[in-house]
């Protein structure tokens, strides 16, 4: 099993979310967060000065079993995609264990359905 986080634009989140279900991918947590990235920048609008190096991004956290993180990575990779500087980070974390507090499964079938 593993844990896939992915830092992305929150214009992209609809479009990230839809990409995941259609590749079977039917349970996700994300959170609104902010970060700091390399670009420092100080922007002027009506006299007022804005640090704009704090930027606001959606975390998306899925845990998916070893055969489905290609997809699940790839679903992500092509939906989160602009070509611009900020497009976003994914990491991939490996997960001991996964236990279905209803059930008591455990393992990948804690995770899903058994046909998925």
């Amino acid at each position: 099993m593993k844990k896939i986080e992915a830092i992305i634009r929150k214009t992209k989140f609809d479009e990230v979310k839809e990409a995941l279900e259609a590749a079977d991918i039917e349970w996700l947590s994300y959170y609104d967060v902010r970060g700091v990235g390399k670009a420092r920048q100080e922007r002027i609008y009506r006299g007022v000065i804005y640090d704009t190096s704090y930027i606001e991004r959606v975390l998306i956290s899925v845990v998916v079993r070893d055969i489905n993180v290609e997809k699940t990575v790839k679903a992500i990779q092509q939906a989160a995609y602009t070509g611009e500087i900020g497009d976003g980070r994914i990491f991939i974390i490996p997960l001991e264990d996964a236990i279905r507090i209803r059930t008591g499964e455990r393992g990948d079938i804690a995770l899903y359905n058994a046909t998925k």
